[in-house]
């Protein structure tokens, strides 16, 4: 069985662990329609709209 020969360093230690947990911001872009930062292929919840086409038809509140 392996044994290690040396004592792992709380720094070394910490930078292996610090490296997996990195989250990456989520990709957004702008509607073209309202210009409301959206995730790419999705609806506008804002005005209802897809590449410039109506899909949801927003009712008046």
């Amino acid at each position: 069985m392996a044994v290690p020969k040396r004592k792992t360093s709380k720094a070394r230690r910490d930078k292996r662990r610090s490296a997996v947990w990195k989250l990456s911001a989520p990709a957004l872009s702008r509607c073209s329609h309202c210009g409301e930062l959206v995730p790419p292929h999705k609806v506008c919840k804002n005005c209802g709209y897809y590449k410039g086409v109506e899909v949801l038809a927003k009712k008046d509140a």
